[in-house]
Parts: structure tokens; sequence; C-alpha cells
């Protein structure tokens, strides 16, 4: 069961998408209408590595709404558990894509409606899995119930995920809520910049974190992942073209692949966290794992928005065999 945000994505490409403001016109190399949200992209994601998919979410009544229902059905997944709300606007991401990097404009719309209480209880005992999506998009409406959420479902026999994404307000780990949620989950799995604003959130210095690229600091993402991971769960690290950095206890390991060509990177992560899950419901150690998160991500990199090119189990299981798993180093390497 995936719980999160469910929205298209207007997904712009080019080399140079930056809007010229004063009423200039730009052109750019292509514009689509996508699936989008963090969790509608993760659940379709699994569904394509062969699990059985519910999706919780909240959609508003109009044609968005129907966009995204119809064509995450069309994935097998099943969107019963998703509320369509009269009177509320879908909510929708204009995301800018170029050369590797992404911005996004989000209006939350009826996403930031999903609560605790909307997941049916009937659900506990049938549910091998938890995803939780694009926590701070939600705080205010799911963050007051998740940790209780999680320890339901624990307690049912379900394993528990959370993928916080970026933090819009700037909180963190100080929101009220969430280390009650991360002392509950069984794995976090923040990227590279999130997971320092995260472990700063949880010393308490958020307000002044900016987003870091690839060359920021190992170090400190080391750091941030072993804070991460002595509140409670275990923590994969994504480290875009560089793996995954995964935390067990006191053991750090560092997942890599031989480098792809990436199209656009848009819901690499959330690939990522499906086939990570897929690889632990299957049984296999997270480093293992990892590896098929790993290539799930890198595969759907090969065509524009998040789910065109997420791929079956047999193709990210056949890179999976490619990865190099070893201890963590300084450098990274």
């Amino acid at each position: 069961m995936v719980v999160g945000d469910c929205n298209p994505d207007v997904l712009v490409l080019g080399g140079d998408v930056t809007p010229a403001f004063g009423q200039q016109e730009k052109l750019v190399d292509r514009i689509s209408l996508e699936i989008g949200g963090s969790a509608s992209i993760t659940a379709v994601a699994a569904a394509r590595l062969g699990l059985r998919v519910a999706l919780v979410a909240s959609v508003g009544a109009d044609a968005a709404g129907r966009f995204m229902l119809d064509a995450i059905a069309r994935e097998g997944v099943d969107v019963s558990f998703v509320a369509v709300l009269d009177g509320m606007a879908t909510g929708m991401t204009v995301a800018l894509s170029s050369r590797g990097d992404r911005a996004m404009l989000t209006a939350l719309g009826a996403m930031a409606s999903v609560t605790a209480a909307d997941i049916p209880a009937v659900l506990l005992g049938r549910v091998r899995h938890v995803h939780v999506s694009s926590y701070f998009l939600l705080a205010d409406s799911l963050g007051p119930g998740l940790a209780g959420l999680f320890a339901d479902f624990a307690a049912s026999g379900a394993t528990t995920s959370l993928d916080t994404n970026w933090d819009p307000s700037g909180r963190w780990c100080s929101d009220e809520f969430l280390p009650a949620a991360l002392a509950t989950a069984d794995l976090l799995l923040p990227n590279e910049a999130e997971a320092l604003a995260l472990a700063l959130g949880a010393a308490g210095s958020a307000g002044s974190v900016q987003p870091v690229d690839s060359a920021g600091s190992v170090d400190s993402v080391a750091g941030a992942a072993s804070a991460l991971a002595a509140l409670g769960p275990r923590v994969a690290v994504k480290l875009g073209a560089r793996g995954l950095l995964c935390v067990e206890g006191s053991e750090l390991q560092q997942v890599s692949l031989p480098p792809v060509t990436p199209v656009d990177t848009t819901g690499a992560g959330d690939c990522c966290n499906a086939g990570l899950i897929a690889g632990l419901l299957q049984g296999m150690p997270l480093a293992k794992a990892a590896a098929l998160g790993c290539a799930c991500g890198a595969l759907s990199t090969g065509a524009p928005g998040g789910t065109a090119a997420a791929p079956a189990l047999a193709a990210a299981a056949d890179l999976a065999a490619r990865a190099s798993v070893r201890q963590w180093s300084p450098a990274g390497e």
C-alpha cells in the first residue's frame, strides 16, 4: 500500500527551462502531461515489478483527477481507496527538467487532505508493506496519525517505509509529528539533500538548509544518515548517479551501478523506492534490495516522465546483478 500524493506533472524539458519574466516567451523542447506525485509514481513502478499495489490518496472531482485515476488504474494499481473530493482541485506540479536537474512548482489542492483515518481498517492484515511518500506535503493532515498508523500495520505483520521528499516549509525534523513516525518506521528513504536537512532539523538547526549537488560532502552525508538511523529506522540515502548509501546498525555500505545516460530524471528516486521495497519483500538483505532499487531508478531515466521507462522485474534484476556493494569510505568511492 502506498500513501501520499496523486497529481499530474506538467513536465517541461529543454536545455534551458528557466522562465523569462517580463512577459517574454521562451521555446522549450517538450511539454507533456504525465503521472506525477511521488506516491503515484512509486505505486506504478511497484506494479511494473509485479507487486499488487493499492494507492491511498485524494484528488478533486475534476479532469486532472480523472486523468490520474485512469492512468494509474491502467497500470494495474488499485485506486479504489483514492478519495475523490467535490469542491476541491486536484493538486498539480509543473516540473522543469534540464540536464539532470529539476525544479518543481506545486499546488497542493486535494492531496493535502489525506489523513490516517482515510486508510480503511479492512486493509490491516492484508497489506505486507506500507510506504508513505511526500510526508511534508501532507504533514498537517497525515502527520498527527502517522506514527499510530505505522504501529497498527506493524502489529498486523506489515513492514513500513517513509520518503519525506523536500520540505517547502523548512521544518524538517523539527516538525511536531515526524520524530515519532521515524521511530516507528522500518525504513527511511531520503535523497542526499533531504538526509542532510533532516539531520540538521533533528539537531534543531533547520532554517538555513540549502539543496546540495552530487559534489556535496560525503562525510556529512554519512554522518547525517547515521544520525537518522539512530532515530529508529534503517536508512537508504539516494545519491543520484553514485547509487545508494545504506545504513543498518553501525554498518554503512554504498551500492552503485555502472553509469547510464539519462533522458530525464523525473521520478527516478520514486522508482528506486519501489525496487528497493520489492527486493525487501522478496527477502533480500538491505544492500541487495538497494541494488534492485538502483536498477529501477537508473532504467526509469530512459524516457521523459516518472513512469514511462519504469522497468519490469526481469530488466531491473539483470541490471542489479551488475551492482557493486562496498563499505562506505570517506571519499565515497
